[in-house]
């Protein structure tokens, strides 16, 4: 699956994969492709920039590791928090119809 396919969903399947442990920018990226069964195999030139932006649009806050290898390791903030809860409804809500009308 590549980017194009993602418009519109990358942000959320970052956050859910944030949501409950923070985690650096390789670790977001294994951890799409393991839960995606190696079908979401991005680049760091995808995650970044999206790591940057939720966290210019306050979803996701970070700090430098203070263990191990410096990285930047990103948590949700309350609002991401929100964030991700309304992307779930909205998922479920769009899957719903398109189900419906597909199927």
């Amino acid at each position: 699956m590549d980017a194009e396919q993602l418009k519109g969903h990358l942000d959320g399947l970052v956050l859910a994969v944030i949501d409950g442990e923070p985690q650096h920018g390789y670790a977001v990226i294994e951890a799409l492709k393991t839960r995606s069964q190696g079908r979401l195999n991005l680049p760091e030139g995808t995650i970044y920039p999206a790591l940057h932006r939720l966290e210019r649009n306050g979803l996701l806050a970070s700090q430098w590791s203070v263990t191990g290898r410096r990285r930047r390791v990103y948590r949700l903030t309350a609002k991401g928090e929100r964030e991700l809860g309304m992307r779930r409804a909205g998922w479920r809500d769009f899957a719903t119809t398109v189900e419906a009308v597909l199927a």
